[in-house]
């Protein structure tokens, strides 16, 4: 199946499509650039690098920018899918969704409504699980946003110590060990 990627270039969008590609052919990659610095829909960090992961990857980027509103930003995913469909020919598209219920049902709505398949080979997966599969990948942490961790985490890059060192804070302090919320 021809597919569209829905890509922040961040670990999770990474993870999917390398996840997807397994089975599918991979298109195009989609990125919603949001003026919101707390958008519920879109992964915002290094969101400016896509251009040039794009390149380096091969596979043509179609970006659409939002003001981040709440809701309405929706309509601004929805063109941006409706253009890969009609450029690229899509059958489906791929997400990097794990736990936002928020997230993947608005994107299956989308979907749904446009004909398309939503694939979301990350959902619900176990968050150690997921970091133990990125070794195909140099992850860095570049954001921190999670109580009780500091600048010391910022340029860390993901590997079996960090790991283990995001499983003992899950325990002692709740937090998402793959930064999910």
């Amino acid at each position: 199946m021809k597919l569209g990627v829905l890509f922040s270039g961040g670990k999770d969008s990474c993870l999917a499509m390398q996840k997807a590609m397994k089975e599918h052919s991979i298109v195009c990659l989609i990125s919603i650039i949001s003026a919101n610095p707390e958008s519920y829909m879109f992964h915002v960090p290094n969101i400016e690098l896509v251009d040039m992961q794009s390149e380096a990857i091969g596979i043509p980027l179609i970006k659409r920018e939002t003001s981040g509103e709440k809701e309405t930003e929706l309509i601004d995913l929805k063109k941006a899918i409706q253009k890969a469909k009609e450029k690229y020919e899509i059958e489906g598209i791929v997400t990097g969704a794990v736990k936002s219920e928020y997230q993947k049902s608005r994107i299956e709505k989308i979907c749904m409504e446009l004909g398309l398949e939503c694939i979301n080979p990350l959902w619900q997966m176990n968050q150690i699980k997921l970091l133990e599969e990125l070794n195909d990948f140099e992850v860095i942490i570049s954001g921190v946003f999670a109580y009780k961790l500091g600048k010391d985490w910022l340029g860390k890059i993901i590997n079996k110590e960090v790991i283990a060192d995001l499983e003992k804070l899950e325990k002692e302090l709740s937090i998402n060990p793959a930064g999910e919320g």
